[in-house]
C-alpha cells in the first residue's frame, strides 16, 4: 500500500463499489454465473433457430454458415449447430483434446475445419514464426484430430507490423509444403492489434495490417474484432476487404453485453421482447459489410436467444437497442482498437488488458481472465493517472478509471 502506484484502499472500496453496481457482486470471487435452466432439447434448440443463411467466404467462394461453429463450443449447442446447417469450425485442432465429434467425422465433406497454428517459443507477443515446427504441429493436429486434412490453416494472432508479413514467409512457406501433400486447402489469419504495445517493438493497429494482408493477396479469409459502434478504421478495412473479395469473419462482438444483462436497469429501459444477444447477431449478419461471425455460447439457452437472430432484419426496435448497447458500451467496454496505446507514456498494453476485464465482467470467466492478466509483464498498477490515453480514445473511455479497477479484479 505504500508504493505509490498501487491502489489506495480508499480507490479499491470505490471500485469495488462501482464494480456492485454494474452486477458484479457475487462474482468477485470468480464463481460461475449462474446457468440457465430452460430445458430445450437439442432437436428444438435446433427446430427454434432454423436454418442458418449461407453465405461466401473469401476468393474461393465456399458457401459456410453466416455463423460459425468453434472447437470448443459445447456438445449441445454443437450439435443443435449442425442440425442448423453450422459447417465452419475455428479451431478445430481443439478436439485434440476432447476428440473430434462423430457428428462431423461421419460426414467430413460437409464441414471445413479449421487448425490455428501459434507463434512459438513464447506467446503471441514474443513468440516466433517457425516454419519446420508449424509443418510439424499442423501433421500432428491432423493425426490426432483424425480429419485427414484441415479445410483452412490459420496464423492465430496474426502479424505484429507490415514489415513482419512482408519479410517473414515462414508460416506462408510451412502452408504451402502441407498443400502439396494435400493436408490444407486454404490460408487465413486471426489478426490483433499492436500498436504501442511495450512487448512488440513497432507493433501495428489490426486495420492497418489487414489491409496490407489483403493488398498482399496470400491469404483468403481473416478473423478480427468487431462490434457496434463508430470504427472507422476497422469499417474502411471491411470496405477495402468487400471489394477484393476477401473474406471476413468477426470475433469478440459482444462488446459490454454481459454487464448490461447484469444491470437490471439498463435491461428494463430497453425495447419490449428484445434480447441483446439477439439484436446484435441481427445487426452484425444485415447490418455490417462482414461475411461471418464466431460467437460463443455457453449452452442450449443462449444458443436460441443469440443465433435466432442469424441473417434476420433488424427491426425498428431492436434497431433502438443497438443505439442504447452502443451508447451504454462506449460509457464501459473497450473497443480494443488501440488507438490510444501508442500515447500511453508508461507503456500499458491497455487494450490486452480490457480484453481481459471482458472475459471477466462479461463472460463470466475469471480464470480465464487472470491467468493472462499475471502474465503481463505490465500491469494496471503501472498506470500514471496522467490522463493521455482519454484525449486518444475515440470512446472518450475513461480508461484510467477502468485500468485501475481491472487490476483491482483480476490481480
Amino acid at each position: 500500500m505504500a508504493d505509490k502506484k498501487s491502489i489506495k484502499r480508499r480507490d479499491f472500496l470505490k471500485l469495488s463499489s462501482t464494480a456492485m453496481v454494474a452486477g458484479l457482486t457475487g462474482r468477485l470471487t470468480g464463481k460461475p454465473q449462474e446457468e440457465n435452466t430452460t430445458p430445450y432439447s437439442i432437436e428444438e434448440a435446433a427446430r427454434r433457430v432454423g436454418k442458418l443463411p449461407l453465405v461466401k467466404l473469401g476468393y474461393s467462394g465456399r458457401q459456410v454458415s453466416i455463423i460459425i461453429g468453434s472447437g470448443d463450443l459445447a456438445e449441445a449447442p454443437r450439435e443443435a449447430g449442425i442440425l442448423c446447417g453450422m459447417n465452419y469450425w475455428h479451431k478445430a485442432n481443439k478436439w485434440i483434446q476432447t476428440g473430434t465429434p462423430d457428428s462431423i467425422l461421419k460426414n467430413r465433406e460437409a464441414h471445413y475445419c479449421q487448425v490455428t497454428v501459434d507463434r512459438v517459443g513464447g506467446d503471441h507477443y514474443v513468440g516466433r514464426i517457425d516454419e519446420e515446427k508449424h509443418y510439424t504441429y499442423v501433421k500432428e493436429a491432423l493425426r490426432r484430430t483424425g480429419l485427414g486434412y484441415f479445410d483452412d490453416m490459420q496464423l492465430h494472432y496474426g502479424y505484429h507490423n507490415t514489415d513482419e508479413l512482408k519479410n517473414e514467409r515462414g508460416f506462408v512457406r510451412a502452408f504451402e509444403r502441407l498443400k502439396k501433400e494435400g493436408l490444407v486447402k486454404h490460408l487465413c489469419l486471426s489478426q490483433h492489434g499492436y500498436a504501442g504495445n511495450s512487448r512488440v517493438p513497432g507493433g501495428q493497429s489490426a486495420a492497418k495490417i489487414l489491409i496490407a494482408v489483403v493488398e498482399d493477396g496470400i491469404y483468403e479469409h481473416a478473423q478480427f474484432m468487431y462490434s457496434y459502434g463508430a470504427d472507422p478504421n476497422m469499417d474502411k478495412f471491411l470496405e477495402f476487404a468487400r471489394k477484393k473479395g476477401f473474406g471476413t469473419i468477426a470475433m469478440k462482438t459482444a462488446r459490454g453485453i454481459g454487464r448490461m444483462k447484469d444491470d437490471q436497469a439498463f435491461m428494463d429501459k430497453l425495447p419490449a421482447g428484445v434480447s441483446p444477444h439477439n439484436a446484435l447477431v441481427r445487426w452484425l449478419t444485415t447490418r455490417t459489410k462482414l461475411d461471418t461471425v464466431v460467437m460463443r455460447v455457453k449452452n442450449l439457452d443462449e444458443f436460441v436467444e443469440s443465433y435466432s437472430g442469424a441473417g434476420k432484419a433488424l427491426r425498428s426496435r431492436e434497431a433502438l437497442a443497438i443505439q442504447m448497447m452502443t451508447a451504454q458500451a462506449d460509457k464501459t467496454a473497450c473497443r480494443l482498437c488501440t488507438e490510444c496505446q501508442p500515447h500511453c507514456p508508461q507503456q500499458i498494453p491497455i487494450a490486452e488488458i480490457l480484453r481481459f476485464e471482458r472475459y471477466a465482467v462479461d463472460d463470466h470467466d475469471w480464470d480465464k481472465a487472470r491467468k493472462l492478466y499475471a502474465k503481463l509483464d505490465c500491469k494496471g498498477d503501472a498506470c500514471a493517472q496522467c490522463g493521455t490515453c482519454v484525449s486518444h480514445c475515440p470512446q472518450g473511455l475513461q480508461i484510467p478509471d477502468k485500468i485501475a479497477a481491472a487490476h483491482a479484479l483480476l490481480s
